[in-house]
């Protein structure tokens, strides 16, 4: 193979067929994980009956559980040598979400019994949802690296994956609480709110399965990764290592949000018929930024694309906490407008996590896919946890009581732990880039070049 041939391995252009199929992995993805982050918390405190800072305790300690679970997940797929026809992503990715979906409806599920015996039961549904969602997610990650190397159809890859992520948020934020309601038991209406929304998910990844090819050819050793070189891969990878840091502000500040809007709505705007409402505008809202992505990627890069992202939703959220006599049309247009800047950056990161991918390549001399992302799953499974104790925590902090109406500290506190963190975090995340991160498009270009030269070479040789 030329070096010039090689380096044209790296401008692989993608159907939109392919692209939209690769965005339906996180569209199925979502039904399963957007259903926990949104409604378990609500479900363990409302009809489980676990007190605030216990269901946060079950967030924050399986979660960190999960977050070890993403580099086994990653070891596992790198370390694997029998490389079947479909891939080595692809089987494991869609496999595994099969699993997942029955989990998901197990974790709305609770014995109605002591809160000793919910509680345990909470704990063990959640982690063994947490395990097979590191083999349904890593791989489904992973697979964005080796369909294309192309910074643009990157860029457009990402946009695609947000797409998928926000129309999932979209319909499960307007369908599962109508769904659970609609048969008076909770204890009924949410796991089968959940068993049909799971589905869903799995055909989503089906199609993403069926739709999609390991394009990119890499040429890897026969030696197995072990603790030191996993190590290494990561502590040499800079651009990784930022996206960890930034990571654990973003997803924090947005796993807020959405767990916390079904408070708000039903205990400081005193009206739980809106949230429906609230959460269509307002997620629908995030096709404003998907759409700009590709464009503002090609005029300001990446980076710079995710930092003004970011500001966006550091200054809606910011006003939706100071501004004073919130309403339910001022509290949904600034979130509308949040969900707008927040929908940049997180569309982004999957294209940066792949250029980190690359950079790891680049550096190391070899690929590792699912080291990489799993390590970079890893710190959203910590900045989910975070998440989860922050609201639960911050519940019981603020004084919250279950199904009755809250004092005004209490529908306060609610406001902050809904915009203000989320304000600050996202200022965090953008400032950790903006003065830490290394790789621009251009030097991107510039290591895809070196990589497949260096391999063409090799091959020669």
């Amino acid at each position: 193979m030329s070096s010039i041939a090689a380096a044209s391995v790296g401008r692989i252009r993608l159907t939109l067929k392919e692209k939209f199929s690769y965005g339906l992995g996180d569209f199925g993805n979502g039904f399963m994980f957007d259903l926990g982050q949104a409604y378990l918390l609500k479900f363990y405190t409302d009809v489980a009956g676990l007190p605030g800072s216990v269901a946060a305790g079950v967030f924050v300690f399986t979660k960190i559980f999960d977050a070890f679970m993403d580099p086994i997940a990653g070891s596992f797929i790198d370390n694997r040598r029998r490389i079947g026809r479909n891939g080595r992503f692809r089987p494991v990715m869609f496999y595994s979400s099969i699993v997942l979906a029955l989990l998901t409806i197990f974790t709305f599920l609770t014995p109605g019994a002591a809160q000793a015996a919910n509680l345990a039961f909470a704990y063990v549904s959640y982690m063994l949802w947490g395990v097979l969602y590191s083999f349904t997610n890593v791989p489904y990650g992973s697979l964005g690296s080796v369909l294309t190397q192309d910074a643009q159809e990157r860029s457009q890859l990402a946009s695609w994956r947000q797409a998928g992520s926000v129309g999932a948020l979209l319909i499960t934020g307007v369908v599962f609480v109508p769904i659970a309601d609609a048969f008076g038991d909770p204890r009924i209406g949410y796991p089968v709110a959940a068993g049909i929304l799971a589905a869903v998910g799995v055909g989503a990844f089906w199609l993403t399965f069926r739709n999609t090819s390991e394009r990119v050819p890499v040429i890897r050793t026969e030696r197995r990764f072990n603790a030191r070189e996993f190590a290494r891969a990561i502590g040499t990878n800079r651009p990784l290592l930022v996206m960890i840091l930034m990571t654990v502000f973003s997803i924090s500040a947005y796993n807020v949000k959405t767990a916390m809007v079904v408070y708000f709505t039903q205990y400081y705007l005193n009206d739980k018929s809106v949230l429906p409402y609230v959460n269509f505008i307002s997620i629908g809202a995030s096709v404003v930024g998907i759409l700009a992505m590709p464009a503002l990627a090609r005029r300001f890069g990446k980076r710079n694309t995710a930092i003004l992202g970011f500001g966006i939703a550091a200054v809606a959220d910011g006003l939706n906490f100071f501004l004073p006599g919130t309403t339910t049309w001022s509290f949904t247009i600034l979130l509308a407008i949040s969900f707008i800047g927040v929908a940049i950056p997180n569309g982004m990161t999957w294209a940066m996590i792949s250029d980190s991918i690359d950079y790891g390549h680049w550096k190391n001399g070899q690929r590792q896919e699912g080291i990489t992302y799993s390590m970079f799953n890893f710190s959203r499974k910590i900045a989910q946890s975070i998440a989860g104790g922050l609201a639960g925590f911050g519940l019981t902090l603020v004084g919250y009581v279950p199904n009755v109406a809250q004092s005004a500290g209490a529908a306060l506190g609610i406001k902050g732990i809904q915009a203000l963190y989320p304000a600050i975090a996202f200022a965090i995340a953008g400032l950790v880039l903006w003065f830490l991160y290394p790789l621009t498009d251009t030097r991107h270009r510039e290591l895809v070049e070196e990589i497949h030269v260096r391999e063409a070479e090799a091959v020669a040789d």
